[in-house]
Order: C-alpha cells, then sequence, then structure tokens
C-alpha cells in the first residue's frame, strides 16, 4: 500500500520530467511549445465560456426553482423497486448536467443518510460510473463548431443509463 501511495505521490512530477527530458533530447523549445499550448487552451476557454456561463445558469435557475425535486419525487415511486429514494433519482438526473452539482447533491445524501448507508455507497457509485453528457457536449463540440452530433447524446444517454442500471446492481451485491 506504500509503493502506491508513494507512485500516485511522484507520477505527475515523473511525467512532466520526462516530457521535459524528451524534449532536450529531441532539441526543441520547450517553453516557447508551453506557451503556445497555454495560448491555444486559454483561446478555447475564452469561446466556450459563454456556453459554460449559460449551462451554470440554467442549473442554477432549475435548482433553486427546485424542479430537479419535483422530477425527482415524481419519478421515485417509480423507482421504489430499485430502493431508491428521491434524492437519489434527483441526482441521477442533476448529474447529466452538472457534476459539481451531483457531487453537492450526493454530500446532502451522504449528510442525511450515511457515508456508508446503501444511498451512499450508491450515489458515489454513481457518480463515478456516469458522466455529466449534457455539459460535456455543449463545452467540446461548441470549442470545435460541431453542429450536427448525430448519435451522440443518444450513444451518451445510453451509456449513462447502463452506468446507473450497474450502480444500482452492483451496490444491491453489496
Amino acid at each position: 500500500m506504500s509503493v502506491i501511495l508513494y507512485l500516485s505521490d511522484i507520477i505527475i512530477p515523473l511525467i512532466i520530467l520526462c516530457l521535459i527530458v524528451n524534449g532536450l533530447l529531441m532539441k526543441l523549445d520547450i517553453f516557447s511549445i508551453f506557451l503556445d499550448g497555454a495560448k491555444e487552451g486559454l483561446g478555447i476557454a475564452v469561446h466556450i465560456l459563454p456556453t459554460l456561463i449559460g449551462l451554470l445558469t440554467a442549473i442554477g435557475v432549475m435548482k433553486a426553482s427546485h424542479i430537479f425535486d419535483m422530477i425527482g419525487n415524481i419519478l421515485g415511486p417509480l423507482l421504489e423497486w430499485a430502493d431508491l429514494v428521491p434524492e437519489v433519482v434527483t441526482l441521477m438526473i442533476v448529474k447529466l448536467f452538472s457534476s459539481s452539482a451531483a457531487t453537492g447533491m450526493m454530500l446532502d445524501i451522504f449528510t442525511t443518510y450515511g457515508v456508508d448507508s446503501r444511498y451512499g455507497l450508491l450515489s458515489a457509485l454513481m457518480l463515478s460510473c456516469t458522466e455529466s453528457c449534457v455539459y460535456t457536449m455543449s463545452v467540446y463540440f461548441m470549442a470545435v463548431k460541431i453542429t450536427d452530433t448525430r448519435w451522440t447524446l443518444a450513444g451518451a444517454l445510453t451509456a449513462t443509463f447502463a452506468g446507473m442500471i450497474a450502480s444500482i446492481l452492483l451496490v444491491g451485491l453489496m
């Protein structure tokens, strides 16, 4: 276990060191390449900022108006077969839009039911088995100016649904 902890402490600096040594061996201007990449990254961040602000504002409005809670309360009884409470159902919905909002909701579930409870384990596993599809698609597609998403949303929702089902089944086995 101590080896794993040691490796986790040095892995990032080791990767950076390998990149620098490789660049020096190839006789590249590493700092100039780094600055060019930083400029490009900053440009992309500025370009997607309006999309990000709009999405986070919409999530904030929906959360403040308790729409997610209403949806969770409506869908909760339908998912009683899986022994889910409305908070977990709400978490499933919010995760599609925002990982940070879902993390806050997960912490509320931890406070209410406990970290080691069925719902605490389920929410933690569900957050690690799913992706914030809408957020990810809007940010990345906006960054590269993709307008025809084809089957991306359907595929992402299918994968997220599979992750949610797997989470429910895995916690049921515990």
